[in-house]
């Protein structure tokens, strides 16, 4: 018979893993970005708190419940992006990476500061399916249907991503237009405008990220605040650009930091960062990254 204290390390594990999941999720967006577009993309943290607030006004203003939401808001949320993409960001084309940085952290504390001076800084609660509610007794731990529900469908859409990305004709037509654009025109192919797809595609990621988050963390204007910084650190680790490098990286990490919360919880906030920093003296292009 297990013991509280194995008890509480699954537990751990399980937190862990969901964490994983939105660090997987976001990180993949980011990836998607960097690699396709070479833009540092700061206001990440924002586009996933507004999924977030998108699933909530959905469900309290039109009535439209979660599995609507995960629809319509990576949706409307990477619409966002898009006009952001031709509107601002596409003006910094060619020009160095700290300009993108800059104006994209400069939208992240607007976006943040305007849904916070709106809604304060309490967190609004979001209901879990009912389809989800409950969970089943492992005997060694309970596992909640609605976690278990993330830690599945997180791993399939990244899954799913990294096979789009790497495995079709369309992902090499992407990864070809980051090399030679000139030379993917000669296809026929428009490639401002696969361009801004692909920045809405890694923006609509961060909102899916936000709704499967808002029932578990609540919705508050500064979840992504809280939450991009250790992103940042998870891509670093991975490899700026790597695909395949944010999802292990992502889940790796998450499961690592639930375990040093039981073993050792005073560095449970620090451990990713010192990995990171590990990382880059051994090998600065991180584990997946190519120099």
């Amino acid at each position: 018979m297990f013991n509280i204290s194995t008890q509480a390390l699954f537990a751990q594990l399980l937190v862990g893993l969901i964490n994983g999941s939105f660090y997987a999720l976001l990180s993949l967006g980011l990836a998607v970005i960097f690699g396709m577009l070479n833009i540092i993309n700061f206001a990440h943290g924002a586009l996933y708190m507004m999924g977030a607030f998108c699933a909530y006004f959905l469900l309290n203003v039109l009535g439209i419940n979660y599995w609507m939401a995960l629809i319509l808001a990576p949706l409307l949320i990477g619409f966002l992006g898009v006009v952001l993409e031709r509107t601002m960001l596409q003006r910094l084309a060619g020009l160095d990476h700290l300009y993108g940085l800059l104006l994209t952290f400069g939208l992240a504390l607007i976006i943040q500061g305007l849904f916070q001076n709106y809604f304060g800084s309490s967190g609004l609660p979001y209901a879990i399916p009912q389809q989800l509610t409950g969970g089943q007794n492992l005997g060694f731990m309970f596992l909640p249907n609605y976690r278990a529900w993330v830690v599945i469908f997180s791993l399939t859409i990244c899954l799913a991503t990294w096979f789009a990305i790497e495995k079709t004709k369309l992902g090499a037509y992407l990864r070809a237009a980051t090399e030679n654009p000139t030379l993917v025109r000669a296809f026929g192919v428009n490639v401002p405008r696969m361009i801004t797809l692909t920045y809405g595609f890694g923006v609509g990621l961060a909102a899916l990220a936000g709704v499967l988050s808002a029932p578990i963390n609540q919705v508050r204007p500064l979840m992504g605040a809280d939450l991009i910084i250790v992103v940042f650190a998870v891509v670093v680790i991975g490899g700026m650009g790597s695909i395949m490098g944010s999802i292990v990286t992502g889940f790796a990490l998450g499961i690592l930091e639930g375990l040093t919360k039981y073993f050792y919880p005073e560095a449970s906030n620090t451990v990713v960062f010192v990995i990171m920093a590990i990382v880059l003296m051994v090998k600065p292009n991180g584990l997946f990254g190519r120099a």
